[in-house]
């Protein structure tokens, strides 16, 4: 068993994995992250400084919590993120879709493909005149 400070009150605890809080303050958290989601869902045009002034959270916590997809921005919103590979502006996740695809690309060329065996079929012997001594 580990025993840890949580980060952010202070107070020990048992970390089994995971960000180094404690369970009250990771309930503190998740209530956090329903209030920004309601935020943002009446506040459409809401910019990342506004949703993180208005709900008291730190514009780190917003960036995280869109970069694990658990928040998103709607594609007409001005409001998004760097892809982490091209800089390109994204709503969502951590990569932009062309990254996306070059990564899946990337990944597939890693492993040796296997060729399908063709069995052949033995050729049939012509018929031939035989002979016995």
């Amino acid at each position: 068993m580990d025993v840890k400070n949580c980060r952010d009150c202070g107070s020990l605890f048992n970390y089994l994995g995971g960000p180094r809080i404690c369970p009250s303050c990771k309930k503190k958290l998740e209530d956090k992250f329903h209030q920004v989601k309601e935020y943002i869902y009446e506040n459409k045009d809401a910019t990342m400084n506004q949703v993180a002034e208005e709900n008291e959270v730190s514009i780190q916590q917003l960036k995280q919590w869109v970069r694990e997809e658990r928040l998103s921005f709607s594609p007409d919103s001005s409001v998004g993120i760097e892809c982490e590979s091209c800089g390109a502006m994204i709503q969502t996740g951590r990569y932009c879709e062309s990254c996306k695809k070059q990564l899946a690309n990337g990944l597939g060329g890693l492993y040796k493909k296997d060729e399908p065996v063709v069995k052949k079929k033995p050729e049939k012997q012509k018929a031939k005149m035989r002979f016995l001594d």
